[in-house]
């Protein structure tokens, strides 16, 4: 297969004209880790708007989430690079585990001045990071939002061959000198043939703009150890293990076609929710924030007006 590269330019389609006016880059210090984060201010909306803190997938980073970001024009969201990917450095002596994330996210809500008014919001390995989050620390955020829950253990179930494929494919590049290891885990077509399994649309224009996505970013991960360790922990842990402690409103936000975080473990999931909803939006699979962000954002929208339980 012959991989081409992305062109940059054909990206502003997908994304409204006001988005760059309301976007700032900072950088902050958490756990000795520099840490890269956007800050996207709403457009004429009350000072009340409320602050949701999007929490990245695994192997990406904040550029994932742009198009949720764009399609909630009425309210901030914050968006770091996780420790080791984007923008942000590895951690510098803390292993890259579900735990460290957990404490990462209280750092830098700390070092952000992000109070427990500010929503959470995880996509796939950024839900299990958050639902543990909230786990810990109850009282920490308002509500949380899940999209693409990862709500069972990663070998279970039709997902179970795929995961499997995916620990050899980093159990051989961890094995190999560090130079062709890297080769493999950033390949061009490695990272184009995962494109291709998560991608549902028909859209040959929004299929080109998602490779052209993963291609730039897939592979922005800080070294070897630290994308080994966080795949280690993306499919070492779920959400449904800390689900009944999630005693804050939740939303669940999956994909009917999804075959990672599969529609049944969502009704399971929601099953075991002290206080859950689950939005399942048709014909897509494990990239709603690509493919079908705004009736994600409709749901977030309707989720977030409600009034806490």
């Amino acid at each position: 297969m012959k991989v081409k590269k992305p062109v940059s330019a054909e990206a502003h389609q997908w994304f409204t004209p006001s988005l760059p006016g309301r976007t700032r880059m900072a950088k902050i210090s958490v756990m000795g880790s520099s840490v890269g984060y956007w800050v996207y201010e709403p457009v004429e909306a009350p000072a009340d708007a409320p602050t949701v803190l999007a929490v990245h997938g695994f192997r990406g980073d904040h550029h994932g989430l742009l198009r949720i970001a764009d399609h909630l024009p009425g309210m901030r969201l914050v968006m770091p690079d996780l420790p080791g990917f984007g923008r942000s450095a590895a951690f510098e002596s803390e292993p890259h585990t579900v735990d460290s994330y957990v404490e990462f996210l209280h750092g830098f809500m700390a070092a952000t001045g992000l109070g427990a008014d500010t929503v959470l919001l995880g996509h796939s390995f950024g839900s299990i990071i958050a639902s543990h989050f909230v786990a810990a620390d109850p009282d920490a955020v308002l509500k949380l939002i899940l999209i693409n829950p990862i709500a069972a253990p990663a070998l279970e179930g039709p997902k179970g061959l795929l995961t499997r494929l995916a620990v050899i494919y980093y159990q051989v590049s961890a094995r190999l000198p560090e130079r062709l290891g890297l080769a493999v885990l950033r390949s061009p077509l490695i990272v184009r043939l995962m494109s291709i399994t998560m991608a549902k649309t028909r859209d040959p224009q929004l299929r080109r703009f998602i490779h052209g996505q993963h291609h730039s970013y897939f592979s922005a991960f800080a070294n070897r150890d630290a994308l080994q360790e966080s795949f280690r922990a993306s499919v070492g842990s779920n959400v449904r293990e800390v689900a009944t402690r999630l005693a804050l409103p939740v939303l669940l936000v999956a994909g009917e076609k999804d075959e990672i975080a599969v529609l049944k473990d969502q009704h399971l999931l929601l099953s075991e929710l002290p206080h859950g909803t689950l939005c399942v939006i048709p014909d897509v699979g494990h990239l709603i924030h690509y493919e079908t962000p705004e009736p994600a954002a409709a749901a977030i929208r309707t989720f977030l007006e409600e009034p806490p339980a």
